[in-house]
């Protein structure tokens, strides 16, 4: 029973909507479908690092300590809104090549996957999430760290699934009819504004 929970509470926490999907979709509208699965893969590297950290012990010690924490969420929360701010002043492209809508503004797919880890280390509600989440699914009575890393590794697949089908959910939406470049400066408005409020969400998140 208690796995089924686990499952429906990770699946639950994978398409609820997050700095991850912002990112991978503002990154499909970019430079497509190469550069969304990139930031994908390295939103789930960054996911896993969060999972070696609560198995370590890492977590704990932000959790517990005023200054870490508030290091790690001020560093996490401008870059989500340097991120959004960077999307919402972006230069309309079609105005600059109607033809190529996506060409000033693709970054290529190594900058978007290393971007991607960033924007999900940097997320300190996913460490405190795992912290306070994982260890409700544990056997006390075996060793704990394997049983941490095994399930955090399935929430971050999970999570990874989601922003894959986001990716593929945002290229399909732009398609490539006229309006591509209409649906595009909407998708990248709502990333954007998704990640400034994020980013200020963060910013005012308290310990507990």
């Amino acid at each position: 029973m208690s796995l089924l929970a686990f499952f429906a509470a990770a699946l639950l926490l994978a398409v609820t909507p997050g700095p991850g999907i912002a990112y991978v979709v503002a990154r499909t509208v970019a430079g497509g479908r190469a550069e969304g699965l990139a930031s994908c893969l390295g939103t789930g590297l960054g996911g896993m690092v969060h999972v070696l950290a609560a198995a370590l012990g890492l977590s704990l010690l932000i959790a517990e300590s005023a200054t870490a924490f508030a290091l790690v969420k001020y560093a996490g929360a401008a870059y989500l809104v340097y991120l959004g701010l960077r999307l919402l002043l972006r230069r309309a492209p079609e105005a600059v090549a109607p033809d190529v809508p996506n060409a000033l503004a693709s970054q290529g797919a190594r900058r978007a996957f290393f971007e991607g880890i960033l924007v999900e280390t940097l997320n300190v509600k996913t460490a405190l999430f795992f912290l306070a989440f994982l260890p409700q699914f544990v056997d006390p009575a075996a060793p704990l760290v394997p049983q941490l890393v095994l399930l955090g590794s399935v929430c971050v697949a999970l999570n990874t699934l989601a922003d894959v089908v986001a990716v593929f959910a945002a290229e399909r939406l732009l398609g490539s009819s006229a309006a591509r470049a209409v649906r595009a400066r909407l998708l990248t408005r709502l990333s954007g504004t998704t990640m400034l409020a994020l980013g200020a969400y963060l910013a005012v998140a308290r310990r507990d």
